[in-house]
């Protein structure tokens, strides 16, 4: 269980990199061209990566609304590309982990069929008000000069 905690934080590193560097390159060739690139660039190191481990997948085992994944990943970096250098990494980071902790709640709703546990809803507003802490504290400071 350590070993997948490690990973996902490692995977939150490079999310934050990621979007850092796919930022900047959106403040020069704009943000449609930076996800253009992030997913050709990606696109061509994981068929290496399948080519090397021989691996490849099998395409028609999917269902085809799988693929909107795809078309959100797509305008996830797209998006994150666009507001990034205009909100700054950390207020950006801020609203799409927000955005994410919601999302997450309402999908397990509708897959489980039932309301959160009260622990499970109190867990995620303290999330939320942890993430927005930075946000009141520097409005604070503002106003205090």
């Amino acid at each position: 269980m350590l070993f997948f905690v490690f990973l996902a934080l490692a995977n939150g590193v490079l999310i934050g990199t990621s979007r850092t560097i796919n930022g900047q390159l959106g403040t020069r060739a704009g943000a449609f061209r930076a996800s253009v690139w992030n997913h050709v660039v990606g696109f061509v190191f994981l068929s290496v990566v399948l080519l090397v481990l021989r691996i490849w997948p099998d395409v028609t085992d999917v269902p085809v609304a799988a693929y909107a994944g795809g078309v959100f990943g797509a305008l996830f970096v797209a998006v994150n590309s666009y507001v990034f250098p205009r909100l700054g990494a950390m207020s950006a980071s801020v609203l799409v982990i927000s955005g994410q902790v919601l999302s997450a709640v309402v999908i397990d709703c509708v897959q489980q069929g039932t309301f959160p546990a009260p622990v499970r809803l109190a867990g995620v507003a303290l999330v939320l008000l942890g993430l927005t802490l930075p946000r009141i504290t520097a409005r604070l400071r503002r106003e205090d000069i």
